[in-house]
């Protein structure tokens, strides 16, 4: 897949999500392989209003690159001025969302709301190319509803305003995250449009990212939900794309290591109260699956010291070894099988 100077056969990218991939999420997934990581979504207005939390969002490291910036808005002439600031942090493309479901985003114009305005989608599109020297890209989704998907009318309206790329969940913005990704759709974006095209809507497993690849023939995958708690599932699908099968399965022991280092970046990258509050929401995803771990996970997320967490964790893995011991604990590879959505395809 080529965006501008940038060329990498087959990526496996990481998704945007708002809350999840800030820099200490973003650095484990790129520890465990991401080829392509976005930054959180990042709003056009705040960044006009020197929103400093907004400005902290497009951070990255060196490390981490390619790193892609999103923006989103409804304006014209502020996302023109939005892309042009986050061009100042040197991404190595720039990303628009017409993709997010939220109420807070599409209530107010902005995200998937924009499906149901092409002309106001590709007239964006446009002054944000214009305003930029940087590649630009879109992700969005299939249409507002299934009564009026519209995707293959807007992609070579896109393509024509100058877009480099297309990241297309196969949903619509009415199913939010309900039911079933239609990777049919992906496949009639990717025969139709002349850009590359990012697949993107229930990866949960190495076995379904080798699926959408051969079902859609996209140029790349993203995957989003199914990383949160799993940044395995990077490594788990380079494996599988380059050698024909997964070798990597982590235990407890690595999920908790993991989990216990996603803290300590939180921490460097945010200080230890808000480092320490914001891990709160992972905690569930990265011990899914094991032994009386609800118990377990109401002492985390009340605890504020993150040294106490840490221990807390510790004290866990113990206990788990215990499970083990006494064959309480599935193997990876079983967990993730009994997880997968899209393991055949009818």
């Amino acid at each position: 897949m080529r965006i501008g100077k940038l060329y990498i056969e087959r990526p496996v990218i990481l998704a945007p999500m708002e809350d999840v991939t800030d820099r200490s999420f973003r650095k484990i997934c790129k520890k465990f392989g991401a080829d392509i990581v976005y930054t959180e979504f990042v709003s056009a207005e705040a960044l006009r209003r020197g929103v400093e939390k907004s400005l902290q969002k497009m951070l990255f490291e060196e490390y981490e690159r390619p790193a892609v910036i999103q923006i989103f808005g409804n304006s014209e002439e502020a996302m023109a001025e939005a892309a042009a600031i986050a061009e100042t942090y040197s991404p190595n493309y720039l990303d628009i969302n017409f993709g997010c479901p939220a109420k807070k985003v599409a209530d107010k114009g902005a995200g998937a709301a924009l499906l149901r305005e092409p002309e106001k989608m590709t007239r964006i599109v446009a002054s944000v190319v214009k305003a930029v020297s940087i590649p630009v890209t879109v992700k969005t989704r299939i249409g507002w509803d299934r009564d009026s998907i519209n995707i293959l009318d807007i992609i070579p309206r896109l393509e024509d305003a100058g877009i480099e790329a297309i990241a297309v969940h196969g949903r619509t913005r009415s199913e939010m995250y309900k039911g079933t990704a239609d990777w049919n759709w992906i496949a009639r974006v990717k025969e139709h449009a002349k850009i590359p095209v990012i697949a993107n809507g229930d990866i949960w497993s190495a076995q379904d990212a080798l699926a959408m690849f051969d079902h859609t023939g996209a140029d790349g995958i993203m995957i989003g939900r199914g990383s949160i708690g799993n940044p395995f599932i990077f490594r788990q699908v380079k494996e599988l794309l380059q050698h024909g099968a997964v070798t990597t399965f982590p235990d407890f022991r690595d999920r908790i290591a993991v989990a216990i280092e996603h803290l300590r970046c939180s921490v460097e990258f945010k200080g230890e109260k808000y480092g320490t509050l914001e891990m709160r929401r992972h905690y569930a995803t990265y011990l899914k699956g094991l032994p009386r771990v609800s118990r377990v996970r109401d002492k985390l997320v009340r605890e504020d010291n993150w040294r106490d967490v840490i221990e807390i964790l510790g004290e866990y893995e113990i206990e788990c070894e215990h499970y083990a011991r006494e064959g309480k604990i599935k193997e990876y590879a079983e967990y993730l099988n009994d997880h997968s959505r899209r393991l055949v395809l009818k």
